[in-house]
């Protein structure tokens, strides 16, 4: 089987490790075959195979297989489907309760239901069966030893016990064949390209990785871990903006380069988040290691040598932000055996945990010599207290001295920025031009992704609910109502001025484009932002994200899910209706399999997934159906019935097909969610038939308290769904078509945009034209300056388009595509969004380059 770099490679930039995947073979293993394989012939039907999950070979891939001999071209293609249907779940099986599915399930839930508690309640061993009378018909399923009629029920239909709806042994004599399932068809228009990998591509992956300005989601951190097994310190580039990444880097070579720690840890934090890892916990810091582990004493004397190099003010400062933490960490790392050799770190530890120091011992005279030195530490009853400069931040802000708080903020430019609406909401209006000077001159030394977060705050006016994200380890959101006063107009708009501005000259650093192709539906993609809580998903789009969805178009909705041995685990898909003011209309779940005829349909609930097959459940969804009922909302739920938690699974993903041909077509499946972590409850996305679009909000909701149903959680799901159609639907959340317009404005005189209705128009820049007004004419997508057709594309160094289709990007090209599809990524420069967020960083080097 390939290893995991060769994984790697094929999903994120779908480019193929040859040497990885191709088994080695000996020429006399397959030379004396009675009936010689043919190459031709391997590679016609490996072809086929891939077509059918939705790829092609590209034309140096082609050749290399070419080259094979039979028994290799064999094996590299055995290896190569084994990785692709990994990928789209069609390794699975996906075998739903009614095999017939959608025709065969009953169009009466209530009767079927009836029927079930009869046949289990009533029927005795070798009498006639309760439901039709007849007599030597029923006869126990395994394991589960229910009684079941083989008259009443169709085993050629049902996968599981009809009775109790768990998957029943695959040899049980009660199941039947029956309903050849369809295989997928591999439409043109959704064929993506695979290419040879070239040298060095796992080293390109790991450059776009530790380049990008937010944390990486659980699903890039285990690739960048897998990508720096055998790196070593020249893979790493000068900067690596974020410390989450910098401790993947350090827990992965510490081992072997001892000194990263000092090049690589700047704060406390960032030895916690090392820490966090070593003990194989989040390095977001979201939730602790599931138990202590011991650590080596060579590495806790690294650790403590790093903290006590570190100020005193700002190691205690960084410390309290997680004072739980490091508590715990203390219990590991033994400060106080080290208190001579390391006494700054012990004088942290002795504030965190608020020791009584007693000065007669070695440790507490070490600890108290050194506090001693420091005018901010005082002790106090034997305790030691230091006054940070967070505390001192809040104190003015609770006493009302607001202009001392701004004054302490100019100290550090992040802090500032995070704090924007705040201060402009608490700030007298005398103030205020304080507050936009001080911002012009903090804005060069902040992050990018504070900026845009900072942007979309001030844009957004108060509304009726505000939506939060708290800190955790899943992501759970929770509303409450905005009773906030709105900013002041000029000062919202001063300050937007300055960060747009500051993007802007940020971008004319970098190197120039003779002409940009933009694509006008980029303003449905949200900017990219932090995706430390995202699921594992196959496009990886910006939670709020949202796409078109044609009414006329067929989608199947599928979980599936294996339990681990001797655990039972039920998890349900259901599918709520709700109309234009969030009210309940109906739903399709296992209560009632079918709404509004054909308009849902379930495949039927299954209660148990034993491995190795495990369970799936569908839901078909006729958009135009559900829409003349009066329904304007689809909400899918996944849910643990038998509240369990999804990180207990073996294996569990969710996800949505566009147009199936058969019961699960690799080709057509649009998106898909792993199920992680310890939520229990998971609202990947929601449908909007009135505006036709679908929106990912890709989040685990915090119902505690609520029965396992969704008709009783029902009221509560609808307010989160419409808190957060509120906040991502308004438009006023930095886009990605923002983004990409700051680009094209700031590196290029030439922009060509394709709008929605297909035409293309073309903005110029004249020369006396100032940048901030041409970058507002793009953006807001004012009358351009002249027509344009297809051919616009073609002379552009920089695209940026949700897909390529009837385009011919030249060679070299930047190339930002939600859907690469055919897109050669050894020919042309394809970037992830994130990384398309990396150039505007304070480091006047960045620059885009290959994820």
């Amino acid at each position: 089987m390939p290893d995991a770099l060769a994984e790697v490679l094929l999903r994120r930039r779908r480019l193929v490790d040859a040497a990885r995947i191709t088994p080695p073979v000996r020429r006399s293993a397959w030379q004396w075959l009675k009936r010689p394989l043919t190459t031709q012939a391997g590679l016609g039907a490996l072809q086929a195979d891939l077509i059918q999950r939705g790829f092609l070979l590209s034309a140096p891939l082609y050749r290399y297989c070419s080259g094979l001999n039979p028994l290799a071209l064999t094996g590299f293609g055995t290896n190569l489907l084994a990785l692709i249907d990994a990928e789209s779940g069609r390794d699975a099986g996906h075998v739903p309760l009614f095999r017939g599915f959608p025709e065969s399930v009953p169009g009466n839930t209530e009767n079927f239901y009836v029927d079930r508690v009869f046949a289990r309640l009533l029927q005795e061993r070798e009498q006639p069966c309760v439901l039709c009378g007849k007599v030597d018909t029923v006869h126990a399923v395994s394991p589960c030893a229910h009684l079941v009629c083989r008259s009443c029920w169709d085993g050629s239909d049902y996968s599981a016990c009809p009775l109790c709806l768990r998957r029943i042994s695959p040899d049980d004599p009660f199941l039947e064949p029956g309903f050849d399932e369809a295989t997928g068809r591999g439409d043109a228009e959704r064929l993506r390209l695979l290419a040879l990998a070239p040298t060095s591509s796992d080293r390109a992956i790991v450059d776009d990785l530790l380049g990008r300005r937010s944390p990486l989601s659980v699903v890039d951190r285990t690739d960048l871990q897998v990508l720096l097994a055998d790196a070593d310190p020249s893979w790493l580039p000068d900067l690596i903006p974020v410390h989450e990444s910098r401790a993947v880097v350090v827990a992965a070579l510490m081992s072997r380069y001892p000194t990263l720690v000092d090049e690589l840890l700047d704060t406390a934090t960032d030895v916690l988040r090392l820490l966090y890892l070593l003990m194989n916990g989040d390095p977001g810091l979201r939730t602790p290691p599931v138990r202590r582990t011991s650590v080596a004493r060579v590495i806790r004397r690294t650790v403590l040598a790093r903290l006590d190099r570190m100020p005193v003010e700002g190691l205690v400062e960084d410390m309290q932000r997680h004072g739980r933490a490091w508590k715990r960490m203390a219990e590991v790392l033994h400060p106080f055996e080290f208190a001579r050799e390391y006494p700054v770190a012990a004088l942290a530890f002795a504030v965190i945990r608020r020791t009584r120091l007693d000065g007669q011992s070695p440790a507490g005279l070490a600890v108290l010599s050194e506090a001693a030195r420091h005018p901010l530490v005082r002790v106090e009853d034997g305790r030691l207290v230091v006054v940070t400069f967070a505390s001192r931040v809040e104190g003015a802000l609770a006493s009302g001295r607001t202009e001392l708080a701004l004054d302490l903020l100019r100290q550090r430019p992040g802090g500032l920025l995070r704090r924007l609406v705040q201060l402009a909401r608490v700030l007298p209006p005398d103030s205020h031009g304080l507050l936009v000077e001080a911002v012009g001159t903090a804005v060069s030394d902040v992050s990018p992704a504070v900026l845009t977060a900072a942007l979309g705050q001030l844009r957004t006016p108060p509304g009726d609910l505000r939506l939060f994200f708290p800190r955790g380890g899943t992501t759970r959101i929770w509303t409450t109502v905005d009773e906030r006063e709105p900013l002041p107009t000029e000062l919202a708009s001063a300050l937007s001025g300055v960060l747009v501005s500051e993007m802007l000259r940020r971008a004319t650093a970098l190197p120039r484009y003779r002409r940009a192709f933009l694509d006008e539906e980029l303003a449905r993609l949200a900017a990219p932002g932090s995706e430390r809580d995202a699921s594992g998903t196959l496009l990886r789009m910006t939670r709020g994200s949202s796409q078109p969805i044609p009414l006329d178009d067929e989608l199947r909705l599928f979980l599936h899910w294996v339990e681990p041995a001797g655990q039972r685990i039920d998890l349900d898909l259901s599918v709520m209706v709700l109309d234009h003011e969030w009210r309940f209309i109906g739903l399709c779940d296992q209560t009632r399999l079918r709404f509004d005829q054909d308009g849902l349909v379930h495949s039927g609930n299954l209660t148990s997934a034993p491995g190795p097959e495990g369970a799936t459940e569908y839901v078909d969804v006729d958009l135009r159906a559900v829409r003349r009922v009066g329904g304007r909302y689809l909400l899918p739920v996944v849910f643990s019935y038998n509240d369990m938690p999804f990180d207990q699974l073996e294996r569990g993903f969710m996800g949505v097909m566009r147009q199936p041909t058969g019961l699960f077509d690799p080709a057509a499946v649009e998106d898909r969610f792993d199920l992680t972590g310890p939520a229990k409850i998971l609202l990947p996305f929601g449908i909007d038939l009135h505006n036709r679009e679908l929106r990912w909000y890709d989040v685990n909701l915090n119902l505690a308290g609520y029965s396992p149903s969704i008709v009783r959680m029902g009221g509560q799901v609808a307010l989160m769904a419409a808190a957060l159609e509120e906040v991502h639907g308004a438009g006023d959340r930095v886009s990605l078509w923002e983004l990409c317009c700051w680009h094209a404005a700031a590196r290029s005189d030439e922009v060509a945009v394709r709008c929605a209705d297909g035409s293309v128009v073309g903005y110029l820049r004249d020369p006396a034209e100032d940048l901030t007004t041409f970058a507002r004419r793009l953006t807001a997508r004012l009358e351009p300056d002249r027509t344009w057709d297809l051919e616009a594309a073609h002379k552009a160094d920089f695209l940026a388009v949700l897909t390529p289709a009837d385009l011919e990007p030249r060679a070299g090209a930047d190339i930002y595509a939600l859907h690469p599809h055919l897109l050669d990524p050894t020919t042309h420069r394809l970037l992830a969004a994130p990384h398309l967020l990396a150039p505007f960083t304070p480091d006047t080097r960045a620059r885009l380059t290959t994820p």
